[in-house]
């Protein structure tokens, strides 16, 4: 089945647009019977609801939607970037309504389909029922990791044909209160239980819809969540008896025991992605992780990819390319480029280069002077494949190009060795003297000594003036690669002509979530943790772990193999360690420079020079419920803090 979800939309359009308020009955624009009697109308009606289904891709934006134009970076929020025009902080818009008008739309599906079920054969009614369980459960973690207890709607409060008068008449139907955050959880489960009993046992199912190990696969999510609030969480509301805020701490085990038997059931039926891996070859093991996010169509065979949102130009398309490429390989149509600038706190999780005791880069010689490279390459030549394959790395080589990345060049003398031209960490402006910058990619050439010409921040940055709306270029001396086109021309690479499809669920996030479970159950599961992180060790051109004594092992290769997939954000909220993390928390550069005089480049780690500070306050754990919701609902409560 290889239709793709962007499909047949159009013509039930104006039918759907009635349907966005809870429980009211659709306006029969269109009749049941044209809809749930056809496959037609079943793909179509599907096509709606994948369309809204809270996926956080590449159009999440956390201060406009999960379908916008995404100006700025959601990985600024974590510190695995920085960005010119997003920092950190919660969502800005409030995901209450939509999701559960999303969760109408399940449910009426579910109550109106079996009226019409002998139009099908039984597997046709049963894939298409597992379907909307797995949408109303994705639905339902979209709210439960934001508010923790949401009132559970499992039927139409309101049925087909009920007229207003009757609908006001028992309005206090759809007065439904808070359920615990426990409760959310368990019904979740069950709602995935369903969806992986009911739907295709069929690896090739259309990467666009679930088959019953995407069901799997993303309970090993949710309940590695839940198991998380309920070990982590201090934070707690309840309301007449009900906890609506937090999970009792002894429901950890369970919750964590129901992702490890769920991602259990993939074994065999994915793998990692290693079409290209060849052990012992760097290049190799480079190229396969850049192919792993590009090989992910419909008409993929990706061994990888569970569940796949597809894009294709010009039915589908978002703006990745233009808003993430260099500055020197930027599109027409205006200054978009470089939104995602890794940081170097990022970057030294990694392994392969120089490092100090205290695992930070290393930059200097044995002298304490900067230590010198014939090539900005140089210093990472040992890195590890994953890394180059997730960020490109000053003078790496991208579309053909070489990255031109430079904080300035340096006009001083070398001899002895040159000075770090300030204290680590410091937030002071670099010193005027023997640096030559520039403010913007308008730059005046430098002429070095032996005649030629250099553009003193190099083609992509780093330029002086780095406030929001400034031209592109780096921040950080780091640029994204990770899902990046290599073959999209400069003349395409506009915000509605990128087209890769957006891979929702991976193997690897499965065996991470397994890994993760097993730590956290202390018994006798170290073994299957060992394994699997080393599985994605190996992958990524890392060595091999001989031990996992700290869970910090498991969440750091987390955070390496999830990196930009707007995953470590909520990894860091239900671990409950992003308040200590962004406490007047500064990120950090690597700054590289040119010396005229030598002929070589030296690195300068330093604080964000724009001396940005990122704070998260313990309340946003729990996002505020809108304040119409409550006006509607009184009996509904507010989250603490707000």
């Amino acid at each position: 089945m290889k239709k793709s979800i962007y499909l047949s939309l159009t013509f039930f359009i104006i039918w759907f647009s009635s349907c966005q308020k809870l429980d009211v009955p659709p306006l029969n624009v269109i009749q049941d019977k044209d809809v749930f009697s056809t496959e037609a109308g079943m793909d179509a009606y599907f096509a709606r609801m994948y369309s809204r289904m809270p996926i956080e891709d590449f159009k999440y934006a956390p201060d406009k939607s999960f379908n916008a134009f995404v100006i700025g970076s959601p990985a600024a929020r974590t510190g695995e970037a920085l960005s010119r025009d997003m920092s950190n902080g919660v969502e800005s818009f409030n995901y209450w309504t939509d999701a559960y008008s999303v969760i109408r739309e399940c449910n009426y599906l579910l109550e109106v389909l079996p009226t019409y079920g002998s139009n099908f054969s039984t597997t046709q009614v049963n894939t298409w029922l597992g379907e909307a369980r797995f949408v109303r459960a994705v639905t339902y973690f979209a709210l439960a990791k934001r508010y923790g207890g949401v009132p559970i709607v499992d039927k139409l409060l309101a049925v087909p044909g009920q007229s207003i008068d009757e609908l006001t008449a028992n309005i206090e139907e759809l007065k439904i209160p808070r359920s615990s955050e426990e409760a959310v959880y368990d019904f979740i489960g069950t709602d995935l239980d369903f969806a992986y009993a009911n739907l295709p046992d069929n690896t090739s199912f259309n990467s666009g819809r679930p088959n019953k190990y995407a069901a799997a696969a993303f309970k090993s999510r949710t309940m590695l969540f839940a198991g998380s609030i309920a070990k982590y969480n201090t934070i707690d509301k309840t309301v007449a008896n009900v906890r609506v805020a937090g999970i009792p701490a002894s429901k950890a085990a369970a919750y964590f025991q129901a992702s490890y038997d769920a991602a259990e059931l993939l074994k065999g039926k994915y793998s990692l992605y290693k079409e290209k891996w060849a052990a012992n070859d760097k290049n190799a093991q480079y190229q396969n992780f850049v192919d792993l996010f590009l090989d992910a169509s419909a008409s993929s065979s990706n061994s990888e990819a569970i569940f796949v949102r597809q894009y294709k130009y010009p039915d589908a398309v978002h703006g990745w390319d233009a808003l993430n490429v260099p500055e020197q390989l930027e599109g027409p149509g205006g200054n978009y480029s470089s939104e995602t600038n890794p940081t170097l706190n990022f970057v030294e999780m990694f392994e392969g280069f120089p490092k100090n005791p205290d695992g930070t880069i290393q930059i200097t010689d044995a002298n304490g002077k900067y230590a010198m490279f014939d090539n900005t390459m140089d210093l990472f030549a040992n890195a590890e494949p994953r890394l180059r394959a997730t960020v490109i790395l000053p003078g790496d080589v991208f579309k053909g190009q070489k990255i031109e990345i430079r904080r300035g060049i340096y006009t001083g003398p070398v001899a002895g060795g040159i000075n770090m031209l300030l204290p680590a960490n410091s937030t002071l402006n670099y010193p005027s003297t023997n640096l030559v910058t520039s403010s913007t990619d308008n730059q005046t050439l430098y002429t070095l000594p032996d005649g030629t010409k250099m553009a003193p921040a190099g083609r992509s940055g780093i330029f002086n003036n780095m406030g929001a709306g400034s031209s592109g270029g780096t921040l950080t001396g780091f640029s994204l690669r990770k899902y990046l086109s290599p073959d999209k021309p400069v003349a395409e690479t506009t915000t509605d002509r990128s087209e890769q499809s957006w891979i929702e669920l991976r193997y690897a996030e499965v065996l991470l979530n397994q890994a993760e479970a097993a730590y956290e159950l202390q018994t006798g599961l170290q073994g299957v943790a060992l394994t699997n992180i080393n599985l994605i060790r190996e992958r990524a051109g890392a060595s091999l772990a001989t031990a996992i004594n700290s869970i910090d092992v498991i969440r750091q290769e987390r955070r390496k193999e999830l990196a930009f997939e707007n995953k470590t954000y909520w990894d860091l909220r239900r671990w409950r360690i992003i308040d200590q993390e962004q406490n007047n928390r500064s990120y950090k550069v690597l700054n590289p420079f040119y010396s005229s005089v030598a002929g070589k480049y030296f690195f300068d780690p330093r604080t964000d020079e724009r001396n940005v500070r990122y704070i998260f306050d313990t309340r946003w754990y729990y996002q505020q419920v809108p304040q119409a919701v409550i006006n509607r609902s009184p009996n509904i409560e507010q989250n603490p803090g707000y």
